[in-house]
């Protein structure tokens, strides 16, 4: 069962943050993941969530999103997205 991976992310230093998505796309692309959705706009259909900036990016299984998740590429990406964001991740699995 595919598993998302979904993030709001509240950039609090945009040069930090700029080295973090260098690193997270090469560990995402290693660890067999697929960005579906990377910022852009959105609309709050329902409800009082104001996403800042939301990623979503696809696993074929929960296992694998928390192998990527705990892999040191990953690891080393998420201390940079530390450093330069506020930020709320889930996996969600699903079809």
């Amino acid at each position: 069962m595919a598993a998302y991976v979904i993030m709001d992310i509240e950039v609090t230093d945009p040069t930090s943050y700029r080295g973090f998505l260098e690193q997270a796309a090469a560990a995402v692309a290693a660890h067999g993941g697929r960005y579906l959705v990377r910022a852009g706009a959105t609309t709050v259909l329902q409800g009082n969530w104001q996403p800042h900036r939301l990623v979503v990016v696809e696993f074929d299984s929960a296992e694998q999103a928390r192998q990527w998740r705990n892999s040191p590429d990953a690891t080393h990406a998420r201390e940079m997205l530390n450093r330069s964001s506020n930020t709320n991740m889930i996996i969600a699995e699903g079809d």
